[in-house]
């Protein structure tokens, strides 16, 4: 059995008899005290491989991709004949992956989503960028704050992401409605008292 662990100096061959023993052995090569450490699978001479896909009757269609193989169904998109290989399904309807492929670019599958919008991206913006101009916030806030709660549960996107933004949003809309009222109660009482 012929296995590819050497040792890190010399680059000599490990025997296999040196694996999983409980302390170190050393290198027939350079003589460096080594533990190696081995799944039992490694050991274990492989096993025959079957055939999973059914063999091939005279009469029954074949995949469009793979002329050896059994078709098992129809693309929904061309019609073409596609093997369990092949076949790629998308919330119960099935395709080839060349119609996949076009219709993720042409955007036609509207199960496929490819892209997904950032609310929080969105909710983020509408918080801080008005502050540079100041009177959008009074509209900007309130809005930032819908924004935020509507699409709390809406897939963020595709790449894993947390709430933080969100959450920052909420913070500087809420500070900005804060600051308006206060705003307001104070020119109001000045105006009660002049």
């Amino acid at each position: 059995m012929k296995l590819a662990v050497e040792c890190p100096r010399c680059r000599t061959p490990l025997n296999w008899t040196t694996f999983n023993q409980p302390g170190f052995t050393p290198c027939a090569g350079c003589n460096l005290p080594i533990e190696v450490e081995v799944f039992p699978a490694l050991l274990r001479p492989p096993a025959p491989v079957q055939e999973a896909q059914a063999l091939l009757v005279e009469g029954e269609s074949t995949c469009f991709y793979h002329s050896e193989r059994k078709a098992v169904l129809p693309c929904q998109s061309c019609g073409r004949f596609v093997c369990a290989l092949c076949d790629c399904e998308l919330r119960g309807e099935h395709f080839c992956p060349v119609c996949l492929e076009t219709g993720k670019k042409k955007g036609k599958i509207r199960n496929l989503n490819t892209t997904r919008m950032k609310y929080d991206s969105i909710a983020l913006t509408l918080a801080l960028v008005p502050i540079i101009f100041l009177y959008p916030t009074l509209v900007t806030a309130p809005l930032t704050l819908f924004v935020a709660f509507r699409h709390w549960n809406s897939p963020l996107s595709i790449a894993h992401q947390t709430k933080f933004r969100f959450g920052l949003a909420i913070a500087f809309a809420a500070l900005q409605i804060v600051g308006w009222a206060l705003l307001i109660f104070y020119l109001a009482q000045y105006v009660l008292n002049v």
